[in-house]
C-alpha cells in the first residue's frame, strides 16, 4: 500500500468510468446486481461483455474475472502496472485479474470505494480464508453504519477497524478518527482506503482494542469487534475471533468503554452474547454495565447448532473432511458451558455522570434503516425525563409523532373497539395495545394542552378519580416518551 498519489489517481480513474455503486447496479441490473450479493456471478458476467471501462471495473473487481490487458489498461489509464507491484492486481501477458476487492460504496450522501480481499465462495467455490483476511463490506459492517449516529463530533474511534468502512463513515462527521487493528494486513488497507476516499483525517493505530488509545477519550466509539463464541481450538480469524473465552471480548468493551468516552459521549456496539441455561440474558449483561446509560436490544437468538453451522460455512469448513470433527467439538463446548442460545444485536451506551438508565428488550421485527436518529432520540427522551418530576411532567406539553397511527379492531357492528393499537410507521416501527384513555390520551397531545390538562379532562369524560388517573397514566406517558411515540414539542 502506499501513500503517493496513487489512491487519488486510482479515484479518478473510478470516478470517470463510473465506478459507483449506483452505476455498477445499473449495469448489472436487479437480477444480475441480487445474484452477486448471494455471491453468484454467472448473470453479472453475461450484462458486462462489452469492454466498456465500467465494464471492465466490474468484471475484474467484483465477479473476479480477468480481463484483457488492452481493456484494463483504457479503465485504469497508466495504473495497471503500478497497481501490480501494490499488489492490487496482477498481470500475464494479455490479462489482468484482481489481487484485491475494489468495490463502489455509498451512504446517504458520498460515493465511496472500500478496498478489502477478494470475497471468498464465489460461484460455490471454496471459501477458506487466511488468518490475516481482511473482510470487505458485509451485513455486519452495514449494520452498524446503519446503526451509528452521525452527529458532527470532534473525535471518533473505530475499534477494530478491519478494513476501515466504519472509519470511512465516521470521517466524514468527525474532526478527527482514529482506527485500531491488530492485523498488519487490515492497517494498510484502512490507510490506503483513507487515501482513495480522500480523507486526510483518519489516524490508524496499531494494538488490541483500547490498549492503543490509553487514556484517550471520544465522542464516539463504533465497533463490530470479532464476537463470534467458539472454543480455542488454536485457529483463529483475526476478523471474527478474539481469541477470549465465551463472550468476554463484548463484556470487556462495554466494561471499558465509558472510561473513553467524553461527557454524553455514545459507544455502539454490534455483538453476540452468551445466553446461558440459568439466566435471564438481559441480567448478564446488565452487570457488564457501569457509568453509561445503556439500550441493548436482541435482534436474534441463535440455537448452538444453528450458530456452530453458520460460523463453520463462514470458515469454509462445510462439506470438508473434518466438517464432523469440528461440528461436535463446537458443539460439545457449548453444553460444557452450560450455553442455552447466542444472542446477536445491539449495545448502545452513553456515558454518564448520573443514575444510569439501563433499557434491555427482544425486537427481531424490520426496523427503518438507518436506525440511528432512533437510537439518538431515545437519549435525547432519556435526557428529558431526568429533569421532569411529575409535577413539571404534568405541566409538559407533548406533541404525538407524526407517524404514529392508530388501528381500532372488533367484531363488525360493535360499539366500541375490543382492541386498540398505536403503531409507529418509523424507527423501530413499535406497535403497543392501548386502552380507551390511553389512546385519547396520545391523541389530545399536540402541543397545545398540558398532559395535566389532558389528564383532567378524561377523567372527568370518564368518570374517575384525578388523582388515580394521575398515578396510573404518568407512567404510560413517560413509557410513551421514550419509546418515541410522543415527544416535547420542543424536538
Amino acid at each position: 500500500m502506499t501513500t503517493n498519489d496513487l489512491p487519488a489517481r486510482l479515484r479518478d480513474a473510478l470516478v470517470a468510468a463510473g465506478f459507483t455503486y449506483d452505476g455498477v447496479a445499473g449495469l448489472l441490473g436487479p437480477t444480475a446486481h441480487a445474484a452477486l450479493g448471494r455471491n453468484e456471478t454467472t448473470p453479472g458476467l453475461a450484462r458486462t461483455a462489452g469492454g466498456s471501462p465500467l465494464e471492465t471495473l466490474t468484471r475484474l473487481f467484483l465477479l473476479q474475472a480477468p480481463v484483457p490487458l488492452d481493456q484494463a489498461e483504457q479503465a485504469l489509464p497508466g495504473l495497471v502496472d503500478r497497481l501490480a507491484v501494490e499488489g492490487i492486481l496482477e498481470q500475464s501477458l494479455s490479462e489482468v485479474a484482481a489481487r484485491l476487492d475494489v468495490r463502489p460504496y455509498a451512504d446517504e450522501s458520498t460515493d465511496l470505494w472500500v478496498v478489502s480481499d477478494l470475497t471468498p465462495g464465489l460461484d460455490g467455490s471454496p471459501n477458506r480464508v487466511g488468518a490475516d483476511h481482511v473482510l470487505g463490506i458485509s451485513s455486519a459492517s452495514t449494520s452498524l453504519a446503519q446503526l451509528t449516529i452521525r452527529d458532527e463530533v470532534e473525535t471518533s474511534l473505530d475499534l477494530g477497524t478491519g478494513c476501515g468502512v466504519q472509519a470511512l463513515h465516521l470521517a466524514e462527521h468527525s474532526g478527527r478518527v482514529v482506527a485500531t487493528d491488530v492485523n498488519q494486513r487490515a492497517l494498510r488497507i484502512t490507510r490506503l482506503n483513507a487515501a482513495l476516499n480522500g480523507f486526510d483525517n483518519i489516524e490508524v493505530r496499531d494494538g488490541s482494542f483500547f490498549e492503543p488509545i490509553r487514556d484517550e477519550r471520544f465522542d464516539l466509539i463504533a465497533t463490530n469487534p470479532p464476537f463470534v463464541i467458539s472454543p480455542g481450538t488454536g485457529e483463529r480469524l483475526v476478523y471474527r475471533d478474539s481469541g477470549l473465552p465465551g463472550d468476554r471480548v463484548v463484556s470487556d468493551i462495554v466494561r471499558a468503554a465509558p472510561g473513553h468516552l467524553n461527557p454524553g459521549g455514545w459507544c455502539q456496539v454490534l455483538a453476540n452474547w452468551v445466553i446461558a441455561e440459568d439466566r435471564a440474558w438481559d441480567e448478564r449483561l446488565a452487570e457488564w454495565v457501569s457509568g453509561a446509560d445503556a439500550w441493548v436490544v436482541q435482534r436474534e437468538v441463535l440455537d448452538p447448532a444453528a450458530y456452530v453451522e453458520l460460523w463453520l460455512k463462514d470458515a469454509g469448513q462445510q462439506g470438508s473432511a473434518d466438517y464432523v470433527r469440528r461440528y461436535d467439538t463446537w458443539l460439545s463446548w457449548f453444553a460444557e458451558q452450560r450455553i442455552e442460545a447466542v444472542g446477536f444485536g445491539w449495545i448502545n451506551l452513553r456515558r454518564t455522570d448520573a443514575e444510569p438508565t439501563l433499557r434491555f428488550e427482544e425486537w427481531p421485527w424490520d426496523v427503518e434503516q438507518p436506525i440511528a436518529a432512533t437510537i439518538a432520540d431515545w437519549g435525547a427522551a432519556v435526557d428529558e425525563l431526568a429533569g421532569l418530576d411529575d409535577d413539571a411532567l404534568l405541566a409538559s406539553r407533548l406533541v404525538v409523532r407524526e407517524d404514529v397511527q392508530q388501528e381500532t379492531f372488533g367484531a363488525p357492528g360493535a360499539g366500541d373497539p375490543a382492541t386498540i393499537v398505536l403503531r409507529q410507521q418509523r424507527g423501530l416501527r413499535r406497535a403497543r395495545q392501548a386502552d380507551t384513555a390511553e389512546a385519547a390520551l396520545v391523541g389530545a397531545c399536540d402541543g397545545d394542552l398540558a398532559v395535566g390538562q389532558i389528564l383532567a379532562a378524561l377523567s372527568e369524560l370518564l368518570g374517575t378519580d384525578a388523582q388515580e388517573s394521575n398515578s396510573a397514566y404518568l407512567p404510560v406517558v413517560r413509557e410513551l416518551l421514550v419509546e418515541g411515540f410522543l415527544t416535547t414539542s420542543q424536538r
